[in-house]
């Protein structure tokens, strides 16, 4: 019998997530924030040269971990996408397009950025609609952020020929996404600029942060100044010559900056990064493989085989019965949701965006993307830690085994 129905759950353990601290953190890591609050020096403009910072070293080790020029270690994943945009000139008041699947943060940073979301549909398997896009352009569309959504490369080579044909630049939201591939390249360095999170459930985590890549010192230059880089403190990231840019006056300042404590913490945590994503990578393959033959339900497929991070595990269930087999999970001792439910304020989902939208109603919004809405609400999301044991493993595949056996081919 279902837990639902009051049988015994497959697990009474809670289900392992960042929020009850099932997290990567090695001693070390802690030895060296601890190191960073022994300095007394928290500001990452010191008397030091930069790159004898903390913040300087994370992004060295950035550039050298992604194959780019240039790296800027700042305080989240939604300033990273803004200073993006905002040091690359996107006139504001222009249309970005961006994918109704994504964590609100980047619309959010659209509007920071002082710009206008066009929002895009996406595919059966959640990822931005290319010909979607083509469809609904227009020249106010100045930009694409695509968002590699739940540790999933998108289509980048479809997205960057599309891309090239209107000529506009390609934003990388990988947030969600550090240290996953595509054709053996690094998501986040296949646009002008890849912005990431180190908050939370990222490859990262020091609670809160980001950081920005680019191989375009002119918008590098930029983001440094808007970042919170006053009074000529750009000229440190650029040792060997002047910034290209004029004086750093034309720009607001915004302290969007990371400070030195979170750096010596991710500088530690990046020495282990490796080892982390091959546990993410281990568990994914291992339930997706065991649940491929599972009738009733549709999982979420790469656009290329080992094409993503392996952070979550999502899959789709028709007739109507996504949120029910979510509820199910959650009680034989797996957290899940499904992504679309009525009952859920889920910021992940388009029409929870109410700030977009003003007065108008949820079928109204809905309607905006009938074929988004319509895979969001069959779908089901479960958050797979890469603290996750293979005895976690193997609760989630019995639980959705045990729960598809109700729902049938």
């Amino acid at each position: 019998m279902l837990a639902i129905d009051g049988g015994d759950p497959i697990r009474r353990s809670p289900w392992p997530t960042y929020d009850k601290g099932a997290v990567h953190v090695h001693p070390d890591d802690e030895e060296a924030a601890i190191r960073a609050i022994r300095s007394h020096l928290y500001f990452r403009y010191d008397y030091r040269p930069e790159q004898e910072t903390e913040c300087g070293r994370f992004e060295a080790e950035l550039c050298d971990y992604f194959g780019t020029r240039h790296a800027l270690a700042v305080s989240s994943g939604t300033t990273a996408i803004a200073l993006s945009i905002m040091a690359a000139g996107i006139p504001p008041g222009s249309l970005i397009a961006c994918q109704g699947f994504t964590f609100v943060a980047s619309p959010s940073a659209i509007t920071l950025a002082g710009c206008r979301p066009l929002l895009v549909e996406v595919d059966q398997n959640l990822q931005l609609d290319v010909e979607d896009l083509r469809r609904r352009w227009s020249p106010e569309v100045k930009a694409i952020l695509v968002v590699h959504m739940r540790g999933f490369a998108a289509d980048m080579e479809a997205i960057t020929r599309f891309a090239t044909e209107v000529g506009v630049p390609v934003f990388e939201d990988a947030v969600p996404a550090m240290g996953a591939e595509l054709h053996g390249r690094k998501l986040g360095t296949f646009g002008l600029a890849g912005a990431f999170s180190t908050q939370s459930d990222k490859s990262l985590n020091c609670g809160e942060g980001g950081f920005l890549v680019t191989d375009d010192s002119t918008l590098f230059a930029r983001a440094v100044v808007l970042s919170g880089a006053y009074e000529g403190r750009v000229r440190r990231h650029f040792p060997d010559g002047l910034p290209p840019i004029g004086t750093d006056l034309d720009l607001p300042l915004l302290s969007f900056r990371m400070d030195e404590i979170r750096a010596a913490l991710l500088r530690s945590e990046l020495a282990r990064l490796p080892s982390r994503l091959e546990l993410f990578r281990r568990n994914y393959a291992y339930v997706s493989g065991e649940l491929a033959d599972v009738p009733g339900i549709r999982i979420r497929r790469p656009v290329e085989p080992g094409a993503c991070l392996g952070e979550a595990f999502i899959f789709r269930v028709g007739g109507g019965l996504a949120e029910w087999f979510a509820r199910a999970l959650c009680c034989e001792g797996i957290d899940a949701r499904n992504l679309g439910s009525g009952a859920d304020t889920n910021v992940r989902v388009f029409w929870n965006w109410r700030f977009l939208f003003g007065d108008r109603t949820v079928p109204e919004i809905k309607a905006l993307l009938p074929a988004t809405s319509r895979y969001l609400e069959d779908a089901v999301d479960v958050p797979l830690s890469s603290s996750l044991t293979l005895e976690d493993c193997d609760h989630l595949i019995a639980a959705v085994r045990k729960i598809a056996s109700r729902v049938g081919p």
